[in-house]
């Protein structure tokens, strides 16, 4: 089995980060490190979890997102590099299927897909970005690892907070661009990876679930704060990768993009009307510090100082669901909290006689926890109303997320 670092780098979420510590401790996989890359308040969070003597903990407090991966990366010892941001939670069944693909010597790097906050609809699958930085929906396959047909001037396009990487080839290309502190910085990376050559493939089946926690550039609506750095990272990147526009051509173009989004969050009720120009001002200036930033040429990253660091995980193989009616919710959490102690892996199923949307949650303690309706919708494209019995529902839901719930 590859050995694997799984890299996390955290800086002012120490609630969303113990979170995702607690879902990669349930992994189902044998072969596999923990590298954190964390401020203080997330070195806390791991000493508080009983992680402290188990993980690589990389102490670091800059506002660089791309740096602080770089940091993981020289710590890592896996033979594959793993990503996932610290406000998102890994199906036990991830790592297992996100680095399957690499048991083909010819793929240099896997791409995963991204859950939204409900915890069923899907927020990035698989797409494509060009060298303007402009994403499109890419060709998906079934569930099986794919190379997806790509347009003209696309490339496979990957998400920051779910992928993997041969270390040799990442290591080799300098990793991320500290330039980009925010925003971009796995884009950059795709279109090095495919200006080398490298191979990319899409695993469908290895899921992460993102909840977008709450930072200072944007609130836990999604709703933008400050658009400063993406502004800096816009103007890295087309000096990169469109060398000879004018900047006034890609500052018009990126502030007309953004200003689509910003009124979507004004009609929405998640901004205020005088919101709107205060965060365009300051992507502006952003973008003037972008293109004035220095852009180093990235050297190689050497090989880590220490050992490969194997994590046990909690899961034995076992998967159990449970599942009861909305009023019995002290009852089932007990039993899920026994059964985890077992150290079996649980789906709670919490549901009322009602048409409520369904929402599913990884619990702080440890276990799956799907809520809603016996007749509501889950699933997209199921109807709002299904006539159906409190069993059959569970039954079908179960059916839903079972393979990835289990180790096999």
């Amino acid at each position: 089995m590859i050995p694997v670092s799984v890299i996390v780098v955290s800086r002012g979420r120490p609630g969303p980060l113990g979170l995702c510590l607690t879902g990669l401790g349930q992994l189902c996989y044998d072969n596999y490190e923990l590298v954190v890359v964390a401020d203080p308040a997330g070195s806390e969070t791991v000493s508080a979890l009983g992680l402290a003597h188990r993980i690589k903990s990389v102490a670091f407090d800059l506002a660089n997102i791309s740096a602080a991966r770089n940091a993981g990366i020289a710590a890592a010892a896996g033979a594959v590099l793993a990503f996932i941001d610290d406000d998102a939670v890994p199906e036990p069944s991830w790592l297992a299927r996100l680095v399957a693909p690499f048991a083909d010597g010819d793929v240099a790097a896997t791409g995963g897909y991204v859950i939204g906050r409900d915890g069923i609809r899907l927020q990035y699958g698989a797409r494509a970005v060009n060298a303007l930085g402009e994403t499109v929906e890419s060709t998906a396959a079934a569930q099986t690892p794919f190379t997806p047909a790509l347009p003209a001037g696309f490339r496979v396009k990957t998400e920051g907070t779910n992928m993997a990487v041969r270390r040799e080839v990442l290591a080799g290309l300098g990793g991320f661009d500290p330039a980009y502190r925010f925003y971009l910085d796995e884009t950059d990376l795709d279109l090095r990876l495919a200006a080398a050559g490298a191979r990319v493939v899409l695993a469908p089946g290895a899921l992460v679930h993102h909840a977008v926690a709450a930072s200072d550039r944007r609130g836990a609506d999604r709703a933008p704060r400050d658009l400063t750095e993406i502004g800096a990272s816009a103007a890295v990147f087309a000096r990169k990768h469109e060398p000879g526009t004018a900047p006034e051509a890609v500052l018009a173009r990126l502030v007309a993009g953004q200003r689509r989004l910003l009124i979507g969050h004004m009609v929405a009720g998640r901004l205020e009307p005088g919101d709107v120009g205060r965060l365009l001002d300051g992507l502006a200036a952003g973008f003037r510090a972008g293109w004035a930033r220095e852009i180093v040429p990235l050297g190689p990253i050497g090989g880590p100082e220490a050992g490969f660091l194997p994590f046990e995980s909690r899961a034995t193989g076992a998967s159990r669901h449970i599942a009861g009616r909305v009023w019995s919710r002290r009852r089932l959490r007990a039993q899920a909290a026994e059964a985890l102690a077992r150290g079996e892996t649980v789906t709670l199923f919490r549901l009322s006689p009602t048409a409520l949307r369904h929402r599913v949650r990884f619990h702080p303690g440890g276990w799956w926890e799907h809520s809603g309706g016996v007749f509501g919708r889950s699933a997209r494209g199921d109807p709002a109303f299904r006539l159906t019995s409190f069993r059959a529902r569970v039954a079908r839901e179960w059916a839903r997320v079972a393979a990835q719930r289990q180790c096999r």
